[in-house]
């Protein structure tokens, strides 16, 4: 499987922003609030407009752990989709496997999340899915494996998950670990800080 080979460290340093949500980073920026680099602790490169469209696409590429090739054709699908090209590309991003075993709580990072999802420890509708880049649908639903219930990782995180979720798109039973993607979220329930419109810009150079 493909992915990302930049130290994760130093894509948080260079975005400034903990886009992982791994507390380790939020330690690591606070350490160390420059890019990284010789020149890091001295300035902060200014970018120009092509640059910083540029690095908010890099930025979106790097959260949800996919490459170039499969960012463009997610960014294509969502063209030929109704509504803002910004917005479908996030809810096409926001409906992998991957993502939704995350945002349940069964795993820490996306990074973890894609780990498991193709170890096949997650059952997707009551069938074997090891595919992270799996596109969910309303009524769709994750359940954790029986042999994977143990898991220290899937037990640790599922710890850290107080009361509801906050995701109103998806619903969690802790209990049987089990989750169900109700609906394909709105905009402003995806709580990212992310300007999707500047990679819509990129594009359509």
């Amino acid at each position: 499987m493909s992915k990302v080979d930049t130290p994760k460290g130093k894509l948080v340093r260079k975005f400034g922003e903990n886009i992982f949500g791994n507390p380790k980073y939020d330690t690591l920026l606070n350490k160390k609030p420059y890019t990284p680099g010789q020149h890091g602790p001295n300035r902060r490169k200014r970018l120009s407009n092509y640059g910083i469209q540029l690095q908010e696409k890099q930025k979106i590429k790097a959260m949800y752990g996919v490459l170039e090739k499969q960012f463009r054709n997610y960014f294509h699908k969502a063209e030929k989709m109704k509504g803002e090209t910004g917005t479908n590309l996030l809810q096409l991003l926001e409906c992998r496997m991957d993502n939704v075993v995350y945002r349940l709580g069964f795993a820490s990072t996306r990074s973890q999340a894609r780990q498991l999802v193709s170890h096949a420890h997650f059952l997707l509708n009551d069938r074997k899915c090891n595919y992270p880049s799996a596109s969910l649908k309303p009524g769709d639903v994750i359940k954790v494996r029986d042999k994977s219930k143990k898991l220290d990782v899937v037990m640790d995180s599922i710890k850290k998950v107080k009361g509801d979720i906050s995701f109103p798109w998806l619903e969690l039973d802790k209990a049987k670990m089990t989750g169900s993607f109700i609906a394909v979220p709105e905009r402003e329930e995806m709580q990212l800080t992310v300007n999707e419109q500047l990679v819509v810009e990129l594009y359509s150079k």
